[in-house]
C-alpha cells in the first residue's frame, strides 16, 4: 500500500450542531462533534476508526460522505475538494461514496422487496433498465451470499445477518469506489460477524474497494484494518498503522481501550493489567480549553489544561496528540 494514491483527504474537518439558541435564534453554544480532523485514505486502505459511544466516528463517517454538511474544513476525493459542492454537483459523488448503516432492519424499508431495495440506488442514477438491471441485482445478490429467490421478499423475512447482506449489496449497486461501513457488525450475532467482516474483505479484493470501518471491536478492527485512527470527544488522540498501534499504544486513551479487549487464554489474561480510567466522559457541548482527556488522566499537568495538544508524527506515521511526547 506505500505506493497507492490518496482517495480521501480530510484536512480540518468540524461538524458542529446548534446546542442552544438565543431569543433571537442565534446559536450560543455548539455540540461540537467533530472538531478539526484531518487524515488520509489511501486507495484499496481500510482506516478503522475507534472510540467511546459518542466520540464522534458516525458523524464523521456522515460528514465525510456529505449526509451532513461540514462546518469547516476540507474534504478532498480524488484529488477534488467535494466539501462546498451543490447537491447537483455531488451526484457523482454520491455514486462513488456509499454507507453500510449500524442497523440492518431500521436502514432498510420495510413496504420495499430486497429487489426494489438494491434496485432503487441503480434508477436513482439512471445507470441501467430491464434486464440488465435485473442481471445486476441478481449478480450482486450472489456476490453476499443470497440467492434469486430473495429478491421478492421483504425485509422482516430475513435474520440480522442477511438483512446486512441486503445492505451491502445495495452499498455496492452502483459500483462504488469508497465505503463507510459505520459498525456494520455490532447488531449481529457473533457467529454471523466473521462471516460478514471476511465478506467485506473479499468484496474489497475484488472491487478494490476503500473502507472507513467504524466500529467498537478492537480486535476486529485490527483484524480488517490497514490504518487505525483513535477518536476521543471529537478529536483523533492517536493514528497509526494496525500492528504499530496494538503493538506500541502511545496515547494513555488508547493503552486503556487496548487494556480493555478480552484474552482467551487465562494465563496470558491474568498478567494483562487493566486500565481503568477514573471519571465521566466530558460534554462535548463547547469543551474547555487544553487536552479534552485531562479529567481522565492520570499523566495530566498544569500544561495540559492550557494547551491543547497537536496531532504530532512521531515517526513512521506513527501519530499521537498528547503533551507527553512533546519535545
Amino acid at each position: 500500500m506505500e505506493n497507492s494514491k490518496p482517495l480521501i483527504e480530510i484536512k480540518n474537518l468540524k461538524k458542529y450542531f446548534p446546542a442552544k439558541k438565543s431569543f433571537f435564534g442565534k446559536t450560543i453554544s455548539n455540540v461540537k462533534a467533530v472538531d478539526d480532523v484531518s487524515f488520509v485514505v489511501n486507495k484499496g486502505e481500510t482506516l478503522g476508526l475507534v472510540g467511546e459511544s459518542g466520540c464522534g466516528k458516525t458523524t464523521t463517517g456522515r460528514t465525510i460522505i456529505k449526509l451532513y454538511e461540514p462546518t469547516s474544513g476540507n474534504i478532498i476525493y480524488n484529488g477534488v475538494d467535494i466539501s462546498k459542492l451543490s447537491p447537483s454537483k455531488m451526484m457523482p459523488y454520491r455514486r462513488k461514496m456509499q454507507m453500510i448503516f449500524q442497523d440492518p432492519y431500521a436502514s432498510l424499508d420495510s413496504r420495499m422487496t430486497v429487489g426494489d431495495i438494491i434496485g432503487e440506488p441503480i434508477d436513482i442514477h439512471n445507470l441501467m433498465k430491464g434486464k440488465e438491471r435485473q442481471d445486476r441485482i441478481q449478480y450482486l445478490l450472489n456476490k453476499v451470499g443470497l440467492n434469486k429467490d430473495h429478491v421478492n421478499r421483504y425485509p422482516h423475512e430475513f435474520s440480522g445477518g442477511q438483512r446486512q447482506r441486503i445492505g451491502i449489496a445495495r452499498a455496492l449497486a452502483v459500483e462504488p469506489e469508497f465505503i463507510v461501513c459505520d459498525e456494520p457488525i455490532s447488531a449481529l450475532d457473533v457467529s454471523i460477524q466473521a462471516q460478514v467482516v471476511n465478506m467485506l474483505e473479499d468484496l474489497q479484493e475484488d472491487m478494490g474497494l476503500t473502507y472507513l470501518f467504524i466500529a467498537h471491536d478492537l480486535s476486529m478492527v485490527k483484524h480488517i484494518s490497514t490504518k487505525i485512527g483513535v477518536m476521543y470527544l471529537g478529536k483523533i488522540v492517536e493514528l497509526a498503522e494496525s500492528n504499530e498501534l496494538y503493538k506500541n499504544p502511545l496515547h494513555p486513551y488508547t493503552k486503556a481501550l487496548l487494556s480493555a479487549i478480552p484474552i482467551p487464554d487465562p494465563d496470558m489474561a491474568a498478567k494483562n493489567t487493566r486500565i481503568v480510567l477514573e471519571g465521566e466522559t466530558p460534554s462535548p457541548i463547547d469543551p474547555a480549553p487544553g487536552c479534552r482527556f485531562k479529567d481522565r488522566c492520570k499523566y495530566a499537568t498544569e500544561r495540559c489544561s492550557e494547551k491543547e495538544p497537536k496531532l504530532k508524527d512521531l515517526g513512521g506515521g506513527h501519530c499521537t496528540a498528547c503533551h507527553l511526547y512533546d519535545k
